[in-house]
């Protein structure tokens, strides 16, 4: 009797032993499967992250071209034929005397107007003058033309002692700039517009604040392919963080940030996949 309660006993010891094995498989099965599931949705979400910012550099580089072809379109051709007209005009003006030679005149500094101002947005348009300038310089130019224009009140602060952060970085800046300007003039009826600019040695950052009549960003940021939304990306492609803060009635603040020295061997690798 008493061997056949040993026997009972080890049986049940055994099985327990089994059941817990079993146990300890199916929990490890299951955390492998797991871990495996999390590990293909890391990578499906990294493809899907970098297909994106392949296709934003894409879209930006073929941006870029157009943007370029414009620019010579309107140095090369529109501004030419313009000074041909105000050639002609002052021309005709020697033979004009009176109330008629004031008209010609004052058309022709119409003319002159015309033409500097599709120069300064020629230039404004081109990647190689951005380049060739720098971030601060090309902003500086831009804010001196909107102002002379009247159409908003740009003010352009610059703190800190000024380093290049780097061409496709500063490009991107420049066309993040363009795109909010844009947006206040558009959307946001602004009378006012300010730049900040902090060079720190560890740290850059860019502010733009309007005072027009605000939104609730997270209603446009969802939406695809709107302005905020490519501001977003824009900044994400070169390393640096969007922040867009606005209300109804408050206007709108975009502030972005980037460690210039982190970034550096991202900006070798994006100017390796650049056009030319």
């Amino acid at each position: 009797m008493l061997f056949k309660d040993e026997e009972v006993i080890l049986i049940l010891i055994a099985g327990t032993a089994m059941l817990m094995m079993l146990g300890v498989f199916i929990v490890s099965f299951l955390l492998i499967y797991q871990r495996k599931q999390n590990k293909n949705l890391l990578e499906k979400e990294h493809l899907k992250s970098s297909f994106q910012q392949e296709l934003l550099k894409t879209r930006m580089e073929i941006q870029e071209e157009t943007l370029n072809q414009i620019s010579r379109e309107l140095h090369d051709n529109i501004t030419q034929v313009l000074s041909f007209v105000k050639l002609n005009l002052g021309v005709l003006g020697r033979n004009i005397e009176g109330n008629d030679k004031i008209k010609l005149n004052d058309n022709r500094e119409l003319i002159a107007q015309s033409i500097s101002d599709l120069r300064n947005l020629s230039k404004s348009l081109s990647f190689e003058h951005i380049s060739a300038i720098g971030l601060v310089k090309t902003l500086e130019m831009e804010a001196d033309r909107i102002n002379r224009s009247g159409i908003i009140n740009l003010l352009l602060l610059t703190d800190g002692v000024v380093y290049p952060l780097g061409e496709q970085r500063e490009l991107v800046l420049f066309r993040i700039f363009q795109e909010t300007l844009n947006n206040a003039l558009k959307y946001a009826q602004a009378a006012n517009f300010k730049i900040s600019l902090y060079y720190k040695e560890q740290m850059f950052n860019l502010t733009i604040e309007d005072d027009g009549v605000g939104f609730q960003p997270e209603l446009l940021i969802d939406k695809s392919g709107s302005g905020l939304r490519n501001i977003v990306n824009r900044a994400a492609l070169i390393g640096a963080e969007a922040v867009i803060n606005s209300a109804p009635g408050n206007g709108c603040s975009v502030k972005l940030s980037l460690n210039p020295h982190v970034q550096e061997t991202y900006a070798n690798r994006t100017n390796s996949n650049s056009p030319g």
